[in-house]
């Protein structure tokens, strides 16, 4: 049964990554509603269902479009397998539990947001204020101990990251806070101190190995939305573990 659960969530996520890819991509840009079809960005073709199969379409078109051959980005599939084996695995990790469906929320955020930031160096308002929204109505129905915690979590995500940005003189975005404060709301204060310090130290390797390598330049930017989202997942699947882990360790 478990299995069959799994699996279904894997296919229902592979579905709406494909739909997390077309919003990722078109809001920063205000298309969302503009265009009823999906288009090829190189031709501007519209394209039909059989070529919007997740990976599949991908994998069969060898990565290039079907009208113009111009290449397909490797971002659609990767993320379209992030949504599919990310709502699996908050299944495994969840069961079938209220909680379940605030991972599958904050899974379906995430893949959004990395779309975005990748592609654009941008996190929408719009985006964050409508999975608030969702989030709000989430914690009045399911709140956390004590009641207040969301609040204190979204301000410290919030004021915290304002402080960053205030003294590194811009070092991170607007977005990253916004986007701190969301998770900080969805998940408290504690989780949120996990996804900070983890997004940090993952953002530090990765960026000093892109330099080191010559990938990147010193003056180019790096979005730091895919950092915050990566500590976030490893914090909400394994947060709590983490921190009972360095407080028998270290105290």
């Amino acid at each position: 049964m478990h299995t069959w659960i799994a699996s279904g969530l894997f296919i229902y996520g592979l579905i709406l990554g494909s739909f997390f890819n077309v919003v990722g991509l078109r809001v920063p840009n205000k298309e969302l509603f503009k265009e009823q079809r999906s288009y090829c960005p190189s031709c501007k073709e519209s394209l039909q269902w059989y070529e919007l199969i997740p990976v599949i379409s991908f994998v069969i078109q060898s990565g290039r479009c079907r009208h113009c051959r111009g290449n397909i980005s490797k971002l659609y599939p990767v993320m379209e397998l992030f949504s599919g084996i990310m709502f699996s695995s908050c299944y495994l990790v969840y069961g079938w539990s209220f909680d379940l469906l605030l991972a599958l929320l904050l899974i379906s955020l995430f893949h959004i947001i990395i779309v975005s930031d990748l592609t654009y160096m941008v996190i929408p308002d719009k985006v964050l204020l409508f999975f608030f929204i969702l989030l709000l109505s989430y914690r009045a129905l399911f709140p956390l101990t004590p009641f207040w915690a969301p609040l204190i979590g979204g301000f410290a995500g919030i004021a915290g990251t304002a402080l960053i940005i205030l003294a590194s003189r811009g070092g991170m975005g607007g977005g990253d806070m916004k986007l701190l404060g969301l998770i900080g709301f969805a998940l408290g204060l504690k989780l949120l101190v996990v996804t900070f310090f983890l997004a940090t130290l993952i953002g530090t390797l990765t960026s000093g190995s892109l330099l080191w390598s010559g990938k990147v330049s010193r003056k180019q930017p790096i979005p730091f939305g895919p950092f915050i989202v990566l500590g976030a997942i490893i914090a909400l699947f394994s947060g709590h573990l983490l921190i009972e882990w360095y407080l028998t360790s270290f105290f």
